[in-house]
């Protein structure tokens, strides 16, 4: 079977509601630090979230998918969704909360996850809004008006972000869910399905039946994403491209590069550039 990961300290939401946007403020900011390993617990609103890291890397799970999320990257949570917030290291969060449907936000692709590339305009505005959380009193028009244009400049530039092929897919039978969170655990412990499959006492062939079931896919590519999602962890941590491609087990830079060109269409150099 697959080594447990260790305990994460268990931490409840924080005041969602006091964040909450309305009509008259229908973009709200919040901000939160997490030590590493701590999880804040699953949970959902009835509001639209963009989560992003100022620092460190946070791993956003929802039910059938897992998002790791550095400075250059943040996700969008759709109203509703149930999602848990992990940081894999010390972490500076940022949350965007939206009444999606003031900005259209409600309709087709925005009614589910995705990740995408953060600007440095966005991270800019994203730090100056208002992260105070609703206390009784009424906020100053002048507090309101700021918020306001922000947050308006905020989902335009949202919505002309790329989106970026940065998902992992998760299955929902219990058993090959413990192999995949193994993987994420650890994805250089074993190269071939074989090995994975031994750890959980299946065979290879039932492993391989159940990815396509479950994710309508194949191990090879489905772990493909997760060693991306790794590479991005460690590019954010400031670790060469020669490391880490080492580190996720290729035999050279050239082999990793190549991986990382079929996968989106970019070099590692560009695809794993932090943003200022």
């Amino acid at each position: 079977m697959p080594t447990p990961p260790p305990p994460r300290a268990a931490l409840a939401p924080l005041d969602p509601d006091r964040h909450a946007p309305t009509a008259q403020r229908p973009v709200r900011a919040k901000a939160r630090r997490l030590a590493a390993d701590s999880e804040i617990t699953p949970h959902h609103h009835p509001w639209a979230q963009l989560a992003w890291s100022v620092s460190g890397v946070a791993r956003i799970t929802t039910e059938h998918s897992t998002y790791l999320v550095p400075a250059s990257r943040a996700v969008w949570i759709p109203a509703g969704m149930v999602h848990a917030v992990t940081a894999v290291e010390a972490a500076e969060l940022r949350a965007l909360y939206v009444r999606a449907d003031a900005f259209g936000l409600d309709l087709p692709p925005w009614q589910v996850c995705r990740v995408i590339e953060v600007s440095a305009l966005l991270r800019e505005l994203v730090l100056q809004m208002d992260i105070e959380r609703d206390r009784g009193a009424a906020p100053a028009p002048a507090l309101l008006a700021r918020e306001r244009r922000l947050g308006e400049l905020a989902i335009d530039e949202l919505q002309r972000a790329a989106p970026v092929r940065l998902g992992i897919e998760l299955p929902r039978d219990k058993r090959l869910r413990a192999l995949c969170e193994a993987v994420l655990a650890d994805p250089g412990r074993h190269d071939r399905l074989a090995g994975w499959a031994a750890e959980v006492g299946a065979s290879p062939r039932t492993v391989a039946r159940l990815f396509r079931q479950q994710l309508g896919t194949s191990f090879g590519p489905w772990r493909q994403q997760v060693l991306l999602a790794r590479a991005l962890t460690l590019a954010a941590q400031g670790r060469p491209m020669g490391l880490i491609a080492s580190d996720l087990g290729y035999a050279s830079a050239s082999a990793f590069t190549a991986m990382v060109r079929r996968s989106v269409g970019a070099p590692p150099a560009r695809f794993f550039a932090s943003r200022p």
